[in-house]
């Protein structure tokens, strides 16, 4: 990773995070007195170059919808305060908490990283979820494009796309996606947490407010786009309640599949959703937390395979059924399109002929 930050810098105001908790892999701990930190001014947010030579990444997890992923940037923007991805900065070297949200690495390479494998005789066309950690549309893809680009590669080596985001920037590449989606080749997600636009801007204040996601959502249908709902994180206490209205309003705008997420606190993120929870709701930050062990049979969290996305128990078991229920309700229980993995006749002999 470059030290010297990129040139593209921002002075926004507003973070989810309201601290910057010192790394878990350094054995230097620092503790800010509390003079120092009230009316602490925000950081601004840096781009540094991020220097990757792969740019797919692969997993085996029998619990996700794939098995490839492409993230363009890592850290974002967006800065949703539940976000699971948050431990990942702590091997950059970074905080979880308010780095997270402004010290963003941008792989600049990733359009040739991923042409050169797309074009190789080996690689056989499979589903590539983007991006599956970072959002892949968070406000500094406007200006470095890689997602777009990306997208780009795809379309010209015909290899299918899921996408998935809180940003109405999707819309600036509808050109693209179209073509995609008249192959075959995508699927969309918008991530809607809620509803209460007042929630979200403390919730995830640099995503697009919920209107514009579901605005985005009837553009993508207009288009002839396949399009879905995940409804995540659902944070029991919190936005539960709104898992019906979400629904019907997506199913509304267009939307013809969904699915549902819980919330997770992995590592340090737990501590700072329990230091966003007494911020924000005092009175609320009990009740909250006892709702979410009820999904999670008394904890507060689970990485275990197969219940760390729906739960555990009745609680957990009770919602899944109330959420197919709506899913039927407004016709939502469609499965997302079954993407082409097949290069075009043409494209297939030039590559058995290498």
């Amino acid at each position: 990773m470059k030290d010297t930050p990129l040139k593209v810098e921002r002075g926004w105001h507003g973070r989810a995070a309201l601290s910057n908790p010192s790394n878990r892999f350094d054995s230097l701990k620092l503790v800010w007195e509390e003079e120092y930190t009230v009316g602490r001014k925000v950081q601004k947010t840096l781009f540094y170059e991020d220097p990757t030579s792969e740019i797919l990444s692969y997993n085996k997890s029998p619990d996700l919808g794939f098995e490839i992923s492409l993230n363009p940037y890592r850290g974002c923007e967006h800065g949703c305060i539940y976000c699971y991805a948050r431990p990942t900065h702590e091997y950059l070297g970074f905080s979880l908490g308010v780095d997270f949200e402004s010290r963003i690495l941008v792989k600049t390479q990733a359009p040739l990283l991923l042409e050169k494998t797309l074009r190789s005789p080996k690689w056989k066309p499979r589903v590539v979820m983007v991006s599956g950690v970072t959002d892949c549309y968070q406000p500094c893809e406007a200006h470095f494009k890689l997602t777009r680009s990306c997208l780009e590669i795809f379309l010209k080596y015909h290899n299918p796309v899921t996408l998935i985001s809180k940003s109405r920037l999707v819309c600036r590449d509808l050109d693209i996606l179209k073509a995609l989606a008249k192959e075959n080749l995508l699927s969309v997600f918008l991530s809607i947490t809620t509803l209460d636009p007042k929630l979200a801007a403390i919730l995830e204040p640099r995503a697009s407010s919920p209107a514009l996601r579901l605005e985005t959502i009837s553009s993508l249908a207009a288009a002839g786009i396949p399009v879905g709902v995940m409804v995540a994180p659902i944070i029991p206490g919190l936005n539960d309640f709104e898992m019906p209205k979400i629904l019907k309003s997506a199913s509304e705008a267009g939307a013809s599949y969904a699915g549902y997420s819980l919330l997770r606190l992995p590592w340090g993120v737990r501590d700072l959703f329990l230091e966003w929870l007494a911020y924000h709701y005092p009175e609320k930050k009990e009740k909250i937390l006892c709702r979410i062990k009820e999904f999670r049979e008394g904890k507060l969290t689970d990485s275990h395979f197969g219940t760390r996305f729906s739960g555990s128990g009745k609680i957990a078991a009770e919602f899944s059924q109330w959420f197919s229920c709506f899913l039927r309700k407004n016709r939502l229980n469609e499965k997302p399109m079954a993407i082409q993995q097949q290069k075009p006749d043409a494209e297939m002999d030039l590559f058995e002929s290498l």
